[in-house]
């Protein structure tokens, strides 16, 4: 059986590694408090190369913007992590026979480099990156593409975990996927396709899928 899973603040704390990265990026240029503050806030939501333009100007930085985006990708790959049992559980699920793949939005290189550091690359038989689809979660493209990533028709059906509301667990509802929601402490809004399951954690989430085995 598939399941597909999101990368960021779903399998690794990408929120907690951007505030370390921000912090030591800020104390290794003399930036204020402000300056790592500010860094956290362009950058909260995704990041992309041309992020670094702009940046580059507001904190009047020398450095090129391809440096600093390369500096990035470098430094939030070392500091982001797994959330607890994540890898344990998912060489479970491999062991258990299941087809796992990453659906995620980003730029590759940011997200192929956290896959590799925290080495949650070894668990997956495809990932699925938005900027190489040309197309972001909740479009069906990307879906299509992770499970053929896979080697499987997003028709055969499966499985999808993610912690955003409208672009994994709308976006997987929409195409037929089943989907388990990490909703951590929140508690679920109105919307047209709810989860089938809701946990606090991955570790959660992943041992519903383990207990759906044989």
């Amino acid at each position: 059986m598939l399941a597909l899973f999101d990368l960021d603040n779903t399998l690794i704390d990408r929120q907690g590694g951007l505030g370390t990265w921000a912090g030591d990026f800020a104390r290794s240029r003399g930036l204020s408090e402000d300056g790592a503050a500010l860094l956290c806030a362009r950058l909260r939501a995704r990041a992309y190369p041309d992020d670094f333009v702009l940046l580059r100007e507001e904190l009047g930085l020398r450095d090129t913007a391809d440096a600093l985006w390369r500096e990035y990708v470098e430094g939030l790959a070392r500091a982001v992590c797994c959330f607890p049992g994540v890898p344990a559980g998912l060489a479970v699920l491999r062991n258990l026979g299941w087809t796992l793949g990453i659906a995620t939005n980003g730029a590759v290189a940011i997200q192929h480099a956290k896959l590799h550091a925290t080495g949650l690359d070894a668990f997956f038989d495809g990932v699925t990156v938005s900027e190489a689809v040309g197309v972001r979660k909740p479009g069906r493209t990307l879906f299509d593409a992770a499970a053929a990533a896979c080697g499987v028709s997003l028709a055969a059906g499966g499985w999808m975990v993610g912690d955003n509301p409208a672009t994994d667990i709308g976006g997987a509802g929409a195409v037929g996927l089943r989907t388990v929601w990490v909703a951590g402490t929140r508690e679920w809004a109105d919307g047209p396709h709810k989860p089938d399951v809701v946990v606090s954690s991955a570790l959660e989430a992943i041992e519903v899928l383990q207990k759906l085995t044989g």
